[in-house]
């Protein structure tokens, strides 16, 4: 059913009297779900804790499971139309087509919950981490490092996850992952540090984008730890998260993850207790144990019996999960107006919007004039995506894939266009057998061939082949243990296509399975099967390899015969980034680097199409290149997308939602999420990204000509909203599809302020055409969050707003004075001041206060001290300090105050002997006063010391 359909009625006649509550759909949902828990045993609430909550017939209720996958199309279940990557829909910023891409998505899930009830209308998506840094391996998964335009443009796709009905949802959305993750590296140990700024401004507001639009219903933490404490028990920042929106969310366990904080996390002793803190915190659902739901009903009821917990606490979280599924109309079939049949898979409409799509996200982002390519040009497609179409971990499976090589030839006619993948092909003999590698039907790998049998190798860096046997055209496999060229793709939770080479001095290869670290051998049977069995190279087989065929030679061969070559590089979703791992390094693969040069060696009407999860560093590529053309990996309608761009059928409209760095080192340490201190993303970065965010080309020549900001009332304060007049016009021959963008800086701001995105607006120009776009920001946009007083504040001073295509290219600028009353200076004596919420820190670490509430901070591990630093503190007339303290084990722990602005000692504290580490404990020390009635205090911690709390006596 259409969005745009009549909304359904729940029955204007009165129910029977005898109708329960919770069966009358004229009731609100919160009234019904009430009813409804009323009506269940102490053991089957319990029941519904577990991800698999088994059916309640007496009542009406189904089995049901939490969490279908549907990150950018329905993944695990079969045929599904398979959109771009979200990364690569984020760079379309057009909220009606996500919206739309998302009701498609939204409709195929309910098709497959028409075909198999038991496939779940909550969906597990959209994810709104902040792309904070471009190594994290779950790249593809997020939608921008601005957490305002991930909420933009998130919200957009989760609506129309959601539909339009007021009562009835079509599906669930659920947001990943809350919060801080944006590293795989020891992902389920790493403790995120998030001081309150960062915290306010970079990471919240993601989240609370779709929350606060009313287009989710449920919430799924994160695996790492905040602040010290796991994130599922984070239970301050869920009930905020709550807060947000009166549509109630539902909080559902990532995977294994109850059991992390026992295991890994070591944050409890046992799981009753871990379990019993998780619903406290206000986690509802348990995703462990598989489909075993018996752990998880064991442990919560040892906790009741113990009075870990008590009967409210299951209820609370019962009650939201029958508030969802009443949301979906599990008990009201005949009104739910979003009921689709099986059939409502792969659509026509559906595929149209997938190339829509995949044209859309496609972004140019160098261009001297060889794009759009001509109609009558030959042109050769060459490397890795040249013709093959790559999938990730959460897609699904598409009915059909279309290749670029495919795509430009059905445009041009298959003889002006030639396609060379750059694979080494090579025939590779067992020196035992003294035979060739073939494949059997079953396409077990045999060595007892006569006759030359090729194998294409792919090398995808970093010693990461691929091996493909051309007979076949299937990826060798070693799952299983005996070595298969039988996959289509690179795929599975433990990809199984990847092998290393080993190179002996000889010349003969050993071949590595990476999916098992097992290496290959050949079995002593008749036919010589290679199986991945043997512990090292020493015990492998060695194979002589015969080059039959040069990658590199063969891409330098097609790319002079050709007038236009585009040269593809990337990467494999699977391979070097991806859930669990993160990147090895930003560049591109050196092999990938070899085709290009051997490429525009040959040709320099040579453009570079990087077809990839994420961003690369380039070094010299870009700088050759007569273009520079980036997209996601696109889904089913890949092909065409990218030729509907590069031929011009459609104007690149595509910006990066996600700045490119100049360096690996700009992007700064994947483990430091201080954005402010590290000076990362395009907010703080203090030099140019290669390509800002919001950057992208279009065929038109754009240029900005005026920026006029007026204030629509005065004195311009946090009350007014601004706006600004952008004249832009095309110079071009062609129309000009130009995101015009309107950023913020206050360089004068006694803050670290952030270069940031306020305000854009689309708009076509046509060519030697002149247009004016007007984009509001009300001034409250225009807040940091106030550490002294926990609040947003708009502090008074000057403003610049800067208008240009990107965060790196702000072309006009205005400014405008704001009034207000300055940020006073803090008070230490009113109430205890949480130390935690510092303005600066420095060697030291945020951690919990208790198990359960309350941030402290502590000396950073392997660090002997730290510092915090309270600017403008008031301390006129104080005598003494008071701390908080506690320890985090034995050893010498004290406090020391010092004037930041002198250096002399104020007060001095040596944290008693015995003190625990949640065994808080209050002391006051005599205070020596600055002269100053203000003064900046410089707080320094010393070995095992904790402190939570200061205040001037």
């Amino acid at each position: 059913m259409a969005d745009d359909a009549p909304t359904p009625t729940p029955a204007a006649t009165a129910p029977d009297p005898g109708t329960p509550r919770w069966r009358d759909p004229a009731l609100p949902v919160e009234e019904r779900a009430a009813a409804l828990l009323d009506e269940l045993t102490r053991d089957e609430r319990i029941a519904l804790l577990h991800q698999h909550a088994p059916a309640v017939e007496r009542l009406g209720l189904g089995a049901f499971r939490t969490g279908t996958e549907a990150l950018h199309g329905v993944a695990w279940l079969g045929t599904a139309t398979t959109f771009p990557q979200p990364v690569g829909l984020a760079a379309t910023w057009d909220v009606d087509l996500l919206e739309r891409v998302g009701a498609a998505v939204g409709v195929e899930v309910r098709a497959k919950h028409a075909a198999d009830p038991t496939v779940s209308l909550n969906v597990w998506a959209p994810v709104v981490d902040p792309l904070r840094h471009p190594a994290w391996g779950r790249n593809e998964e997020g939608w921008s490092s601005d957490p305002h335009v991930t909420a933009h443009l998130a919200t957009a796709y989760a609506r129309g996850l959601r539909g339009d009905h007021s009562v009835y949802w079509r599906t669930v959305p659920t947001l990943k992952h809350f919060l801080g993750y944006d590293n795989e590296t020891d992902r389920a140990v790493t403790s995120t540090q998030l001081r309150p700024r960062v915290l306010r401004e970079y990471e919240l507001p993601a989240f609370r984008g779709p929350i606060a639009a009313g287009v989710v219903g449920a919430v799924m933490p994160s695996y790492n730890l905040v602040n010290g404490r796991p994130a599922h028990l984070c239970g301050e920042l869920l009930d905020e998260l709550r807060s947000w929106s009166a549509t109630s969310l539902l909080v559902v366990s990532d995977a294994a993850a109850p059991g992390n904080v026992v295991t890994f996390q070591r944050y409890h002793d046992d799981h009753v207790t871990s379990h019993a803190a998780l619903v406290r915190a206000g986690v509802d659902s348990f995703t462990a144990d598989d489909a075993d739901p018996r752990p998880t009903v064991e442990r919560v009821i040892a906790a009741l019996e113990r009075g870990l917990l008590t009967e409210a606490d299951v209820d609370r979280a019962v009650l939201r999960q029958l508030e969802l599924r009443l949301r979906t109309g599990e008990l009201d079939p005949d009104l739910d107006p979003w009921v689709v049949g099986p059939e409502s898979i792969d659509l026509p409409e559906h595929r149209t919007l997938a190339r829509e799509a995949a044209a859309r996200a496609v972004v140019v982002l160098e261009d001297d004039g060889v794009l759009p390519l001509p109609r009558d040009a030959s042109v050769a497609v060459v490397g890795p995506h040249a013709d093959r179409v790559l999938h990730d971990w959460y897609s699904g499976t598409p009915p059909y894939l279309v290749g670029l090589g495919t795509a430009l030839a059905e445009a041009l006619g298959p003889d002006r266009v030639h396609v060379a993948d750059g694979a080494d092909r090579v025939a590779l003999t067992a020196t035992s057998t003294g035979r060739g590698v073939r494949a059997l039907g079953d396409g077990t790998l045999v060595a007892d061939a006569v006759e030359v049998v090729a194998h294409d190798v792919t090398d995808w860096g970093d010693g990461l082949l691929t091996l493909r046997d051309v007979a076949s055209d299937r990826l060798w496999s070693g799952a299983g243990w005996v070595v298969r060229a039988d996959a289509t793709r690179v795929g599975g939770w433990v990809a199984q296509e990847s092998f290393r080479a080993h190179r002996h001095d000889e010349g003969t290869w050993s071949l590595q399975h990476v999916g098992s670290g097992r290496w290959l051998r050949v079995q002593h049977d008749e036919a010589g099967t290679l199986v991945a069995d043997a512990p090292d190279a020493t015990h492998a087989e060695q194979f002589a390899a015969r080059v039959l065929r040069s990658g590199t030679e063969e891409v330098a061969r097609a790319a002079a015969a050709a007038d236009v070559v585009v040269v593809t590089a990337g990467n494999d979703p699977h391979l070097h980034g991806r859930e669990t791992e993160d990147r090895p390094h930003l560049g591109l693969p050196a092999s990938q680097r070899a085709l290009w040069r051997a490429a525009v060696a040959a040709n320099p009407r040579a453009v570079l199409l990087v077809v990839s999860s994420y961003p690369y560093v380039l070094e010299g590529e870009a700088d050759a290149a007569a273009a520079v053309v980036w997209s996601s990996h696109g889904g089913q309608e890949h092909g065409h997308g990218l030729a509907d761009v590069l031929l011009g059928d459609v104007e690149p409209t595509g910006r990066l939602a996600q700045e490119w760095p100049a360096d690996a080192a700009q992007a700064g340490d994947l483990l430091d999420y201080d954005v402010i201190a590290t000076r990362t993303t395009s907010w703080y970065s203090p030099t140019p990204h290669r390509y800002g965010l919001g950057h992208g080309r279009t065929y038109g020549d754009v240029r900005y000509v005026a920026l006029d900001v007026a204030a629509d009332r005065a004195p311009v304060d946090e009350d007014a909203t601004l706006v600004a007049h952008v004249t832009v016009e095309n110079r071009g021959a062609r129309p000009a599809h130009e995101l015009v963008q309107l950023y913020v800086d206050a360089p004068g701001h006694r803050l670290p302020y952030p270069h940031r995105l306020v305000a854009h607006a689309r708009v076509v120009v046509a060519p030697g055409a002149t247009s004016v776009v007007a984009l509001r920001v009300p001034v409250r946009d225009l807040a940091v969050w106030d550490v002294t007083r926990d609040r947003w504040v708009v502090e008074p001073g000057r403003y610049v707003l800067g208008a240009g295509p990107s965060s790196t290219a702000v072309a006009q600028r205005a400014d405008v004075d704001v009034a207000g009353a300055p940020v006073p200076p803090r008070e230490l004596r009113d109430r205890p001041v949480r130390v935690a919420d510092a303005d600066d820190l420095r060697g030291v670490d945020l951690s919990e206060r208790t198990r359960e509430t309350g941030t402290c901070v502590q000396v950073r591990r392997g660090r002997t001290a730290g510092e915090v630093l309270l600017r403008d503190c008031r301390v006129a007339g104080a005598t003494a300090i008071a701390f908080e303290v506690a320890r985090t084990g034995p050893g010498p722990a004290r406090v020391e105050v010092r004037d930041a602005s002198t250096g002399a000692e104020l007060a001095r504290l040596d944290v008693p002997d015995g003190v625990g580490r949640h065994d808080w404990t209050l002391t006051t020390v005599p205070l020596t006063v600055p002269a100053r009635d203000v003064a900046d205090l410089s707080v320094r911690l010393v070995g095992t010391a904790r402190l939570a709390t200061l205040r001037l006596v």
